[in-house]
């Protein structure tokens, strides 16, 4: 779907033209020559950048025990490095939003690899737990630019549940390096230790960094908001009363929760308490992002049919099921490693239905502000993973019992979300 969407010259990129019925937006004729003709290669690019939220942190799951040993840091402490990351990518994203709306999106996102990889060259020589979780914020600061200005990047060319389409298909793109990171990031701390596992990172974003200028630039002159900067960021205070962007980012943020405090107690619940190998700890990882693909795949072709917020619903009830189950497990110890992976499954898996569709719903009608309401969904969202990661390391205890109780009611949070703020009208559409 993603070859034909982007490749056939029968989807127009012109201002106001129509695709298959739906309105396609933001581009003129270079731009849509150059997604013509380099279809494949502007998903690629598309995909590294929406990444490295989920790189920057699965490449270095499997070797977070080591680090905390070489670093004299408890395992609660080292889990703040997904904290302390998701605290930069949070209010990067809020500062990246407005200025990719005034100055377009390449240039922001040039200057945000560029941080991403003093970032990651900090991490990789970091002396103590403090350096770091510092180093990882300027990391985050860095790799916020791309995930919101290709977000925004999808809006300027699409809109309703095309955009949804796109999004979900460049998720299951993107998916591999989540699959791929925890695998490898356990062969490297196996062959060179963990401070390679960032010094690869600053080859990940330099290489990001010349593939970013073989695309076009999506947001021409004349559709940049020019207001001043402290004048967009104070308008986010506007956009929070706005009840369909406080519904959707509710139901994503919620989730996010859920899904971080999954990122940050996994590692601890599989390597520790149940005793697998750093080595295999990838594969489990990776038996989850399976499921992530399967679900943005099964998105992107039902999302036409039947209509993005039907899917959120059933992708939050999903979520919802599935915490439930696991807070059980991880209390009882019923089912062992078994018993916390399915659950677990079940609950990542909903990704699909979630993420795309809730980012969406949330950018509707804000075509000229699709950079900050980009910014303010996923600040709310990464916002909320600071707070579920965050819970994990306060009440650890060794066991995967506060894992399992933040997961369950994040979903909880999520489907309450989506049935009480997002309208039962809505839903029926």
């Amino acid at each position: 779907m993603a070859a034909k969407d982007l490749n056939t010259p029968t989807t127009p990129l012109l201002p106001g033209a129509v695709a298959d019925g739906v309105a396609v937006v933001g581009a003129d004729a270079s731009v849509r020559t150059e997604i013509v003709g380099h279809g494949w290669r502007v998903l690629a690019v598309l995909s590294a950048l929406m990444g490295f939220a989920s790189i920057s942190t699965d490449l270095y799951l499997p070797a977070m025990p080591a680090m905390g040993r070489a670093l004299r840091a408890g395992a609660g402490t080292v889990e703040w490095t997904v904290s302390g990351y998701l605290v930069g990518f949070s209010l990067g994203q809020l500062l990246w939003g407005p200025i990719g709306d005034r100055h377009g999106r390449r240039l922001p996102v040039a200057i945000g690899l560029v941080l991403f990889v003093i970032g990651s060259a900090g991490c990789a020589l970091a002396g103590n737990i403090w350096s770091m979780i510092g180093w990882r914020v300027v990391q985050a600061v860095g790799a916020s630019a791309g995930v919101v200005l290709a977000r925004a990047m999808v809006r300027d060319l699409f809109v309703g549940n095309r955009a949804a389409q796109m999004l979900s298909t460049l998720m299951t793109v993107m998916a591999i390096a989540p699959l791929l990171g925890p695998i490898l990031g356990g062969q490297i701390l196996a062959l060179a230790g963990w401070r390679a596992i960032f010094w690869t990172l600053v080859a990940v974003g330099l290489a990001t960094m010349a593939a970013l200028f073989t695309l076009p630039e999506t947001l021409p002159a004349e559709r940049r908001n020019h207001e001043p900067l402290f004048r967009a960021l104070a308008r986010y205070g506007e956009l929070l009363l706005n009840r369909r962007i406080l519904g959707y980012a509710g139901a994503g943020g919620f989730f996010y929760a859920g899904m971080f405090a999954y990122i940050a107690g996994t590692p601890f619940a599989y390597i520790t308490y149940y005793h697998v190998p750093p080595r295999l700890y990838g594969l489990l990882f990776g038996i989850g992002v399976v499921g992530i693909m399967a679900s943005n795949f099964a998105n992107s072709r039902l999302v036409t049919q039947l209509g993005s917020d039907r899917l959120l619903l059933w992708g939050t009830s999903m979520a919802a099921f599935g915490g439930v189950l696991l807070v059980v497990a991880a209390s009882t110890g019923w089912g062992g490693l078994m018993g916390l992976m399915v659950p677990l499954f079940l609950f990542i898996s909903a990704t699909g239905f979630i993420v795309a569709n809730s980012i969406t719903g949330a950018l509707a009608g804000f075509s000229k502000r699709a950079g900050a309401v980009s910014a303010l969904v996923g600040a709310i969202q990464y916002g909320s993973g600071i707070i579920g990661s965050a819970l994990v390391g306060v009440f650890a205890d060794g066991t995967p019992w506060p894992m399992g109780w933040v997961i369950a009611l994040a979903g909880i949070g999520s489907l309450l979300c989506t049935r009480l703020l997002v309208t039962g009208e809505q839903l029926q559409a």
